[in-house]
Parts: structure tokens; sequence; C-alpha cells
């Protein structure tokens, strides 16, 4: 007897234990760039994003998204492109986001996640590195690291903190 369950293995044909439906909620994967000071996790690079540059070009967001999460503090990240993998993700959001041609990364931590009355799915690939200090980058009106143990939740945007969360950088109780 065949299984009823409908698998996350998407093909454009009917195939045995496959599904060609995309879920109502829909599906992201992303990448995300984690980096601290060196010898404090707590401070974390983030940007204000700047809403006139190409977001919908580095990061996957519309002019009126980017507009939208110019006000909170968010990570460097972007959803993967079509056929990238994520670390070829972290290093063109390196290079896009922040003008690093090279950085060393640990990951990529994968986390998942499902939520909404359409059940979205997210998919989190999460690399973490160290640097000393970045430069300005015209994709922020403002980069600097930030002590996210004392940054209340209501001042990051996208629900970056929960990606901090599960990295175990960000203190939900605390914001």
């Amino acid at each position: 007897m065949a299984t009823e369950r409908k698998f996350t293995r998407f093909n454009p044909a009917d195939r045995p234990v496959t599904t060609r439906e995309i879920p109502e909620g829909g599906i992201c994967l992303s990448t995300f760039v984690v980096i601290s000071e060196p010898g404090h996790s707590e401070r974390i690079l983030m940007g204000h994003l700047n809403p006139s540059a190409p977001w919908d070009h580095i990061g996957a967001l519309d002019p009126e998204r980017a507009e939208a999460n110019s006000h909170g503090w968010m990570l460097p990240s972007s959803h993967l492109l079509l056929g990238e993998s994520p670390e070829a993700a972290a290093d063109r959001i390196l290079k896009e986001q922040l003008g690093l041609q090279l950085l060393e990364l640990e990951g990529p931590y994968v986390y998942s996640e499902v939520y909404g009355a359409k059940n979205h799915w997210d998919i989190h690939f999460v690399f973490v590195g160290e640097r000393d200090q970045v430069g300005q980058h015209p994709a922020w009106s403002d980069l600097a690291f930030v002590d996210v143990n004392d940054t209340p939740r209501d001042q990051i945007a996208r629900y970056h903190e929960d990606i901090l969360a599960l990295i175990g950088r960000w203190n939900p109780a605390r914001g």
C-alpha cells in the first residue's frame, strides 16, 4: 500500500512519495551572517538598512519591505538565489552587503520554523564569524556592533532576534 504522506521532495512530475505543491504559506530559504566582535559574543554586527539601496537585488526585499524594515536593527542576510548554496549566499552577503571579500565563518547552523495560519515554512542557514571592525556600506544607513543583550525586541527588524536566540546570542527574557 502506498503512503498518503506528502514529503518535501518536490518534483515537476508525479512520482511516488513526492509532491508538486508548495505549501500555501510558502517556503523561504535564507542565509544569515552573524558577526561578533572578538571576545564579545553579545556585540553583533547589525544595521539599519538604507531603503534606497537595491535591496531587491541584494536581499530579496521589495521597496515597501525595505522601507518598513529600515527603522530596526537587522542582520546581514538574504534569501538564497535559485540554485545557490547556503555557503555561496553567505559569501555573496559578505561582498554585496558588507564589502568584505573574505571572512572565515562557521556553519551553516540550520534551523526550521513553520508558523502562521497558512503554514509558512522558513529554513534558516546561519553562519557565525568574528571581526574587530567593519566599515560603513551603502546598503546600510547605519552599521554597527550592537549589544544585543541591551537591545529591546521592538528595535530589531524582521524578527532577527529569533535568529540570534536560535544560536544562543540573544535572551528573549531580557528584550
